[in-house]
């Protein structure tokens, strides 16, 4: 099991520390320090299309317009953190933040 996201994301803190009171052992992939490649980008957008992009998100706000109006796979490219989070690749796939919906499938 692989948790995405970066290191003061409390949601992503949240979610290691509910995963591994439940037995898992999460490994835990900061994407500011080691960045999606290409193939992870792709993977992530054609799973989960346009909602993979946090818009409420500080950094969502202070991005150029070029930059919200070009594609999901651009914006994780130029600024991985527009990533919502946490994206987990578990064994029944993966899945894409924290809600009651996601902790069902792990805890």
């Amino acid at each position: 099991m692989i948790v995405y996201g970066i290191s003061t994301c409390d949601t992503c803190k949240k979610a290691l520390k509910a995963l591994e009171a439940a037995g898992h052992a999460p490994a835990f992939r900061d994407i500011r320090a080691d960045p999606l490649t290409e193939a992870e980008i792709l993977e992530f957008v054609n799973e989960f299309g346009g909602p993979i992009i946090n818009q409420n998100s500080t950094t969502w706000r202070g991005a150029s317009d070029w930059l919200k109006a070009s594609e999901p796979e651009e914006q994780l490219k130029q600024q991985p953190t527009l990533m919502k989070r946490p994206v987990i690749r578990g064994p029944q796939g993966l899945t894409l933040g924290w809600d009651e919906a996601v902790q069902a499938k792990y805890l």
